[in-house]
Parts: C-alpha cells; structure tokens; sequence
C-alpha cells in the first residue's frame, strides 16, 4: 500500500491528509484496516466503564504503558470510547487538523471551549452576524464571571483589530458562512491578525463543511462545526466537534472529562456513517443552492437573494478564492409582508418547515417567525431581521422539482400575479396593435 495512503488510513501525516481527495478522507480518513470482529464498518462499543485483567493491568495504564499508538483504552466512558474516537480522527482528517473532539451538540462545543481557554476577566471578539445562542452565552452568561465581548461588524477588519486589547483579547470568533445572510470571512485575514497579536481564532465552519472549506488551512487555530447539520446528513442526531493542532485539541479533551459534554457511541456510529456519504450530498446540495439562488435573483416576486455563489453577494470575491463549492442554503426576500411571506411558504410542497439545515431533506424557514417569534418587528428590524426573510436550506433533490416548487408557490405572490396582469395586458395592446 501507498505510503501516503497508508498514513491516511491511520489518521497520520498532516501532509499526506491534505493531499488526499475530500471524498477519500470522508470514507476512509483516520479509519483502522483491523477493526474488532474484521468489522468493515466501525463496531458501536456500548459501554459505560471498562474492565482490567488484573492490578499489575490497571497500574500499567495508569502509568502510560499499555498506551500505543492511537491506543483507545479508557477506564471510564466520560473520557473516552473507541466509536468516538474513531469518528474523532475522521473529522481530524478531513479538516486537515492534528486531531478533534467531539461533543454533544454544536453550542456544547462552543461554550466547552470558551469555559476552556477563558480565565476570569478575559475578553474575546466576535463578528456581528454569528449564531445568536453563541452570541448570548458571550453576552449574558460569560459576563457574570468578568469576561467582555466586543461585537464587530462582519468585514471590518480595521474594527476588529481595533478592538483587540492587549494581553486580555484570548479569542477572536467569526462564522464563515454565516446565518442567515451567508457571509464570508477573510479567513487568512483573521488568522493573521490573530498570529499578529498572539490571539486564538476560531472559525465556525458549519454551513461550509470540511468540503467546501477548510480554515485550518489558512492558518486559523480552531475549527468548530455542529456535526448535527451536514457531517451527519440525516438531522437524526445532535453532535458538535472541534478540530485543530493536537496540543489545543488535548486541552479540550481533557476539559471534556469535567464538563461531562460527551457523545453516545451510538450517534458516534451515525456520524460517521453519514460522514461517508458527505461528499456526494454536498455536491448536489452545493449544486442545488445555486441553481435556487440563479433562479430566486431573477423572479420578479423576490426583493433580494443572499447567496456566497453569486456575484451580488458582498462577499463573493472572497467566497470565491478561499472555497470551493458555496454551500446548501439560500437567504432571501419576498415581496410582501410577514403574512404573503408566511403564504408563500405555505404553499410550498417540497420543503418542511423546520430550523436547522444540512440534512437530506429540504427545510425552509421565516426567521421572523421560528427564531424571532417573541420580538416585535421593530426589534427584528433592529437585529436586521425583516418579516420577509427567509431561510431555505436545499436538500438533495432534484433540481428540476425544486426549482418547479419554488415557481408554484412564488406565482401566489400578489406582486408576481400584477407583473403577470402586466404582462398580459401589454401582450394584448401589442397584438390588436
């Protein structure tokens, strides 16, 4: 066997990792040729606590002896299992990191490593359109213990440079794409200011996938994505992991033992048997989103469509330098207000109504409605959420019927059905013309 190769299959060779095609790591990243029983796919281990032969056993894993090369012993589940593990060196592989962690769900992810790396007193940076439930933990919850969050603008670099204050800024935080309008870091940029003045950066890479992107690559230290979304595929299962160099990684493992944020084996084992899949699900979905945001920019019942893919988009020059496939979700608006935009979603046939993203299946939501439902609309105004927005998050489909779907339940649009009458009108005058 390839040398190369060989390595891959190992989860060994940071270079051999990123020589290697996305799909390949996907199916075969950090996986071991011997597994337990000759199983080809990776066995559920099923258990809480694990046994020793004998004390002369248990003192030789105490002191490191019985610790091999990628040796998955544990004594207690809480530290560790060999299903996780596995899934854990997959997802290192094909982020192009060191190693990952995993834990019980995106936002456990997050809030793991910030209650990590933060000593009391600490101030991170963050940019304006992150995830709103990252956005109160920094806020609200973080604050009670004497840890400041400055919040800027999405693109200003000056700013968040700006912002840095000296020997206290620890973390600075962007989303790439964000939610919901999909914008774009300058990831290079932000790695660079971080090496600059010796801040850790961290990129929340879910809606871009190891697929279309890897920030590692750019020189960010730490990559957060919610597996729960497009890693696992099937919206069955709630996951987060972090990926990066193996010393940051450790550190985090090691605070996963106290903070009690572990996986089930069991959503382990559906992890990574959708991660196999993820590189032909993101290529229709990519696929898909972009022919929706083609088709969505030129109906005349849409105000505006936010697509990384499009040229429109602020941010597409960066999009299209440091990605290579733009994503499965498309962010619009309707012509109309809370009402015609919630009707227009009504008459939909294909996608549910749902949050999250990333699976199978297409889902659409009006943010006004399913995250914002409690605020007034001047206050989702305030927070750049118009009543007509919508999030629709492209499944794998056929193209063909989605983009139909979409026609059907767009010519219910009052606006669209007076362009119509126009049109009809003017057809009329040219012919008796």
């Amino acid at each position: 066997m390839d040398a190369h190769l060989n390595d891959l299959l190992n989860g060994r060779g940071q270079e051999d990792r990123n020589e290697s095609g996305s799909s390949t790591r996907a199916v075969h990243g950090g996986a071991r040729r011997n597994k337990a029983f000759n199983s080809l796919t990776e066995p559920v281990v099923q258990t809480a606590t694990y046994t020793f032969r004998d004390t002369q056993d248990l003192i030789d894993f105490m002191e490191r002896k019985t610790w091999g090369d990628g040796d998955d012993r544990e004594e207690y589940g809480r530290y560790g299992n060999p299903t996780v593990t596995a899934v854990e060196r997959k997802l290192a592989a094909l982020d192009g990191g060191d190693d990952a962690v995993l834990y019980s769900s995106g936002m456990n992810a997050v809030t793991s490593v910030l209650l990590t790396i933060l000593p009391a007193g600490a101030h991170i940076i963050m940019t304006d359109d992150c995830y709103r439930r990252t956005r109160q933990f920094c806020l609200t919850y973080l604050k009670r213990f004497g840890i400041e969050t400055s919040v800027v603008p999405m693109g200003d670099y000056e700013a968040m440079e700006a912002a840095i204050i000296p020997k206290k800024t620890r973390i600075i935080i962007s989303e790439s794409p964000t939610n919901p309008y999909l914008r774009i870091a300058d990831i290079e940029r932000v790695a660079a200011l971080g090496k600059k003045h010796k801040v850790l950066t961290l990129i929340d890479s879910t809606f871009a996938t190891p697929i279309n992107q890897r920030p590692l690559d750019w020189g960010i230290d730490l990559v957060m994505h919610s597996a729960t979304k497009y890693l696992s595929g099937h919206n069955d299962i709630l996951v987060g992991v972090v990926t990066g160099r193996g010393d940051r990684i450790k550190a985090l493992r090691d605070s996963r033992g106290v903070l009690g944020g572990v996986v089930d084996p069991h959503a382990a084992y559906l992890l990574d048997r959708g991660i196999k899949t993820l590189g032909v699900r993101m290529g229709q979905q990519n696929a898909n989103a972009l022919a929706v945001a083609q088709f969505l920019e030129t109906h005349p019942a849409i105000e505006r469509v936010w697509y990384p893919g499009l040229a429109s988009h602020p941010d597409h020059a960066v999009a299209a330098e440091q990605m290579s496939g733009f994503g499965g979700v498309v962010t619009f608006e309707v012509k109309g207000d809370l009402k015609i935009t919630s009707d227009f979603i009504d008459r939909l046939r294909i996608p549910y109504i749902a949050p999250s993203l990333g699976g199978v299946e297409s889902l659409i939501e009006q943010p006004a409605l399913m995250s914002y439902y409690e605020k007034t609309t001047e206050e989702r105004l305030a927070l750049g959420m118009k009543d007509n927005l919508v999030r629709f998050a492209v499944g794998i489909e056929d193209t063909d019927d989605l983009l139909e779907d979409l026609e059907q339940a767009l010519s219910g649009v009052p606006v669209y059905q007076t362009h119509v009458r126009q049109l009809n009108d003017l057809w009329e005058k040219r012919f008796r013309t």
